[in-house]
C-alpha cells in the first residue's frame, strides 16, 4: 500500500489545554496519552499511518517550544523532518511552508495533511479511505478534503456541503464540494444534519504538492512569495534563521480561507470511521468505553459506585474510588486533582489560573 512518494504532514503546534490538569501550554493535548493506551496522541496519529507512509517521508510542524518533545515521542522521524515554526501563523502559513520544504526533496509528492490531536476509532477504515483519496490526487490536480458523517447536531465543528447529485468519474465514493460552513448555531445544526449532504469538516488534506503550491500561488501570492524565495535554503543548515525572519511575515489566515474556499477543483470524500477531535472531557467520554452508568475511566485501579456518566482519567498510580457523582469530570496529574462538572467544563481555564 506504501508509495515512495507518499508523504504524511502533522500539524502539531497548537497550544491548548482544555484537557488540564493533564495538558498546560507547555505540554498541550497532542503530547500526552489522553486515552490511557500508553501512547500520546501525536504517537497515534503516526502510527494509524504506517501502512500508508514510510518513516522517512513523515514530516511533522510545530512550535519551535515543542522541537524536544516531538523528537523524543517520534524517535523515527528524520529530525530535519521536524519544522519549527518561530511564531503562531494558522494553518495557511505552516502548510504552504511544508509543502515548499518537501517539494524541493520530492517534486511528485503525494500529501496528505493532518491534526496531531485528533481520534480514530476503525483504523482498517480509516486507512482505505485515505489510500483512495491518495490514489485520486496522486495524478490530478484535485484537492480532497474529509467529510465525516454526523452523528449530532454539533456546534462546535465547520461542515461541509457536498454536491452528491454526481460522483467524480474517476472516485465514485468522491464529490465535489458546494460549499464551506462555518461552526452553525444549534438550530442551523439541526437542520445540517436533516439533509444527508453536510459532513464535518474534519480538518485532514489531501493533494500532491504541484497543486497545493500552484494553489498557494494563485489565491496567496504574498504568501507564496515569501516560501518561494527561500528555495535555495531548503534542507540547509540555513533554513532556520530564514524561516524566523521571514515567517512572521505571513497573515494569520487558514488554509480553509486562504485556499479551500477559493480552489475551484475542490472535492470532498465522505467517510465514517470513529472520528473525533477531542476538543472537550464530553467528547472523550463520548469516545471512550463506557459501564452500563455511562461512566468512562481511563486509570489502572478505579473503583466506581452509584454514579452516571463520569469521565474519569487517573493513569498515575493511585487507588481511586468514586461515590454519588452524575456527570462529572475527575481527573489528577502529579500534585493536580481535578472535581468538575461536566457541564461546566468551559471554565476549566478560569479555574486553572
Amino acid at each position: 500500500m506504501t508509495t515512495a512518494n507518499n508523504h504524511l504532514v502533522i500539524m502539531a503546534g497548537g497550544v491548548g489545554s482544555r484537557f488540564w490538569p493533564m495538558s498546560t501550554t507547555e505540554r498541550p493535548k497532542q503530547f500526552i496519552d489522553v486515552l490511557g493506551t500508553g501512547k500520546t496522541l501525536l504517537q497515534l496519529t503516526v502510527e494509524r499511518f504506517g501502512k500508508l507512509v514510510d518513516p522517512s517521508n513523515i514530516w511533522v510542524v510545530t512550535n519551535r517550544s515543542y522541537f524536544d518533545i516531538v523528537c523524543q515521542q517520534l524517535p523515527d522521524i528524520p529530525q530535519s523532518h521536524i519544522l519549527s515554526e518561530p511564531c503562531r501563523r494558522n494553518t495557511a502559513p505552516c502548510i504552504a511552508y511544508v509543502s515548499w520544504r518537501i517539494k524541493k526533496q520530492d517534486p511528485k509528492a503525494n500529501i496528505v495533511v493532518t491534526p496531531s490531536d485528533h481520534v480514530v476509532m476503525n483504523i482498517q477504515e480509516f486507512q482505505r479511505v485515505i489510500a483512495d483519496c491518495m490514489a485520486f490526487t496522486s495524478d490530478s490536480d484535485a484537492i480532497v478534503t474529509l467529510g465525516m458523517k454526523p452523528s449530532r447536531p454539533e456546534t462546535g465543528y465547520g461542515y461541509i456541503q457536498a454536491d452528491l447529485s454526481a460522483s467524480s468519474l474517476r472516485n465514485k465514493h468522491i464529490f465535489r464540494v458546494d460549499s464551506f460552513r462555518e461552526k452553525p448555531d444549534l438550530a442551523t445544526a439541526q437542520q445540517y444534519i436533516k439533509k444527508n449532504n453536510y459532513y464535518w469538516n474534519a480538518g485532514i488534506f489531501i493533494w500532491n504538492v504541484s497543486t497545493i503550491v500552484n494553489a498557494f500561488r494563485i489565491y496567496q501570492p504574498k504568501i507564496s512569495k515569501i516560501f518561494e524565495s527561500m528555495t535555495p535554503v531548503y534542507g540547509t543548515p540555513e533554513e532556520q534563521e530564514a524561516i524566523d525572519q521571514k515567517f512572521p511575515l505571513c497573515e494569520n489566515i487558514s488554509v480553509d480561507y486562504a485556499i479551500m474556499e477559493k480552489a475551484e477543483e475542490i472535492f470532498v470524500c465522505p467517510a465514517d470511521f470513529g472520528w473525533s477531535d477531542l476538543g472537550t472531557w464530553g467528547s472523550l467520554l463520548t469516545q471512550s468505553q463506557r459501564d452500563l452508568a455511562g461512566n468512562a475511566c481511563i486509570g489502572p485501579d478505579i473503583k466506581v459506585y452509584e454514579s452516571r456518566n463520569c469521565i474519569i482519567h487517573t493513569t498515575q498510580e493511585k487507588k481511586v474510588v468514586v461515590q454519588g457523582l452524575d456527570g462529572y469530570i475527575v481527573a489528577e496529574n502529579d500534585d493536580t486533582l481535578l472535581i468538575c462538572q461536566l457541564s461546566e467544563e468551559q471554565r476549566i481555564k478560569q479555574f486553572s489560573e
